[in-house]
Formats: C-alpha cells, sequence, structure tokens
C-alpha cells in the first residue's frame, strides 16, 4: 500500500523510460503473452452461453500468441535465448491489467469493452517502445505491432462478422439481455416493489399514531434496512441459480436487498424533518415517485403492459398507505 506513494526507485519498480531495449523486448513478450492468456480465459468463460463470441476471443488469442513469437524471434536475434525476467507490474508507469479473476463478474459487453481498452493501451506501448528502439529491423516489428494492435478492434470486427453474423449475433445479444434482466433487474424490482410497498403501513401509521417524525423515522430506519437483509438473504438462498438460469445467488440478493432497503428510505428519510406535516407531505410525494418508477420499470424492463403495471402497483400502494393511515389515525 506504502509503495503508491514512493518513488518508482523507492518502490522497487522501474520507469519506462529507464529500461534498456532488451527489457522493453522482453516487457513486450511478457505482457503478449499475459494478453493471450486473458482473450483465452474470456473464451472459456463465454464458451457455454455464448459460443460464438468465445470464438472471437479465441481468433485475438491467436493473435497475440503470433506477436509474442515474433518478438521472441526478435530478441534472440539481438539478445540471445535467455529472456529478462520482467512484467508489467515491475514498471512504475506502465499499464496494469484488472486481476483475471474478475472476469467472472463481467457480462457479455463488459467483456468486450475490457478486450478494446487492452488494444488502445497496447497500441500505444508499441508506438513508445518503436520510439526508443535504436535497431532497425526491432523499431519496424515495433511500428508493425502498433499497426496491428490499432488494427486489433478491425480485426475483432472482421471475426465478429465471421461468427456473430446473423442469427448467431442476435441469439447471443438475446441471451445477454435475458441474463441481465434474470440476474439484476427482476430481483431488484421484486426488492423495490417489496420495499416500497410493504413499509408504507408500518411508517405511515407510527407517523399518524405519534406525529412525531424523530420515532418515525427510526421506525422507518430499521423496517427498510430489516427488510432489505431479510430479501437479500431470501433472494440468495432459495434458488443458486443452476438450475433456473437467473445468475449469481450474491448478485442477486444484493440487487433484491439494495433496493429494499432504498424502497423503505425514500419514503422514511423525510421524517428527519422536525416539522411533521412538513415531512409527511414530503414523504407522500416521494412514494407517488416510487410507485410510478415501479411502473415505469415494469414497462420498460419487463414488458408489462403499462396498465396493468399502474393498476397493479398504484393501486396496490395506495391501499396499503390508506391503512397505514387509517390504522395511525384511530
Amino acid at each position: 500500500m506504502l509503495s503508491r506513494f514512493l518513488p518508482a526507485g523507492l518502490s522497487g519498480r522501474r520507469r519506462f523510460d529507464s529500461l534498456s531495449e532488451r527489457e522493453i523486448l522482453a516487457l513486450a513478450i511478457a505482457s503478449e503473452e499475459e494478453d493471450g492468456r486473458i482473450y483465452a480465459v474470456y473464451a472459456e468463460k463465454l464458451r457455454k452461453d455464448y459460443p460464438a463470441s468465445a470464438a472471437v476471443f479465441d481468433g485475438m488469442a491467436a493473435e497475440e500468441d503470433e506477436h509474442r513469437r515474433r518478438l521472441l524471434d526478435d530478441y534472440r536475434r539481438r539478445f540471445g535465448e535467455v529472456v529478462v525476467p520482467i512484467r508489467r507490474e515491475h514498471v512504475a508507469d506502465f499499464y496494469q491489467r484488472r486481476p483475471v479473476w474478475l472476469v467472472e463478474t463481467l457480462g457479455l459487453e463488459r467483456i468486450r469493452e475490457e478486450a478494446a481498452a487492452m488494444e488502445r493501451q497496447a497500441r500505444d506501448f508499441y508506438v513508445a517502445a518503436a520510439g526508443r528502439s535504436t535497431d532497425a529491423q526491432t523499431r519496424s516489428l515495433l511500428g508493425d505491432l502498433a499497426r496491428a494492435e490499432a488494427g486489433h478492434e478491425s480485426k475483432a470486427e472482421e471475426l465478429a462478422e465471421d461468427h456473430l453474423k446473423g442469427e448467431a449475433g442476435s441469439t447471443e445479444d438475446a441471451a445477454a439481455h435475458r441474463q441481465f434482466l434474470l440476474t439484476w433487474v427482476q430481483p431488484g424490482l421484486a426488492g423495490l416493489m417489496d420495499g416500497s410497498v410493504s413499509t408504507l403501513a408500518p411508517i405511515f401509521a407510527t407517523a399518524f399514531a405519534t406525529q412525531n417524525p424523530w420515532t418515525t423515522f427510526l421506525v422507518g430506519l430499521s423496517a427498510s434496512i430489516g427488510a432489505g437483509i431479510s430479501m437479500g438473504f431470501t433472494e440468495a438462498a432459495h434458488d443458486d441459480g443452476k438450475l433456473s438460469g437467473r445468475g449469481s445467488p450474491w448478485k442477486r440478493g444484493l440487487a433484491s436487498g439494495v433496493m429494499t432497503a432504498l424502497g423503505g428510505l425514500g419514503h422514511a428519510l423525510p421524517y428527519l424533518i422536525p416539522s411533521f406535516w412538513t415531512a409527511t407531505a414530503i414523504a407522500l410525494v416521494v412514494v407517488f415517485i416510487e410507485l410510478w418508477a415501479i411502473v415505469w420499470i415494469q414497462n420498460r424492463y419487463m414488458e408489462t403492459p403499462f396498465a396493468r403495471a399502474t393498476f397493479q402497483v398504484v393501486l396496490g400502494g395506495a391501499l396499503v398507505l390508506a391503512a397505514g393511515i387509517l390504522i395511525g389515525g384511530a
């Protein structure tokens, strides 16, 4: 942790400008090898659900391996068989890659974005490395690789045209969208509905029974957080996602728990205002916004007809709200 605050020399890492040509070539070889492995991991992750995209990354991994081979041949020509053991983490101002295990949390589009960023960084490295080289053949090779990395986006597009054209691409995009809905939107929407509607009665019953904003806020806070924890654990525990295909249980639990808590806190927070009627008026406005937001999400992402979503959510929420007010005012 301390090393990030120290000069490069004191942290044990070199600056790129201090590297020799031998070290730059060795760094390029190690970087190409690592990038090829990252693309192979992407392909392996995607192979089951997105076989066409996996084929794209297989092709990109093969490209990186070819670059590594060309760099290694040039290194042997100039410096012999022993490659200096230097990697990107040894260079303070060199670009870094995300830890490969984080790929498990990335979706299809995010993986494609990561790959595009990798290609841009590699291109910039080869441009800088070519400018440092005094050997004509090495400079030519590095320039060629810079152009190749710049053209990798086009290469990826060509591979995508080969593997993702027509029905295959449409099928994968539809599958990715469906997975997003099942893993994030559906649990989050269920949590938002539960948090917004189920906490209406206790919060407004307490408000009208006590007319004490602070007491009402404490009841709302406890109800919201308690409901969020309960919904989160319930969502994560009742389905591991292996048979249903709904995705990681901790992702679904997180989406459900957080949205449940937010749904209740929305109309509990106004009661931090000392004036009871001002806080209540603002809370009622927040409830109105929450219910219509749920209707919009249902219509937008779950394709629920607008009229049916309105009837279910707004009418149901209004009845729960009215029950809380009547009970609290009794």
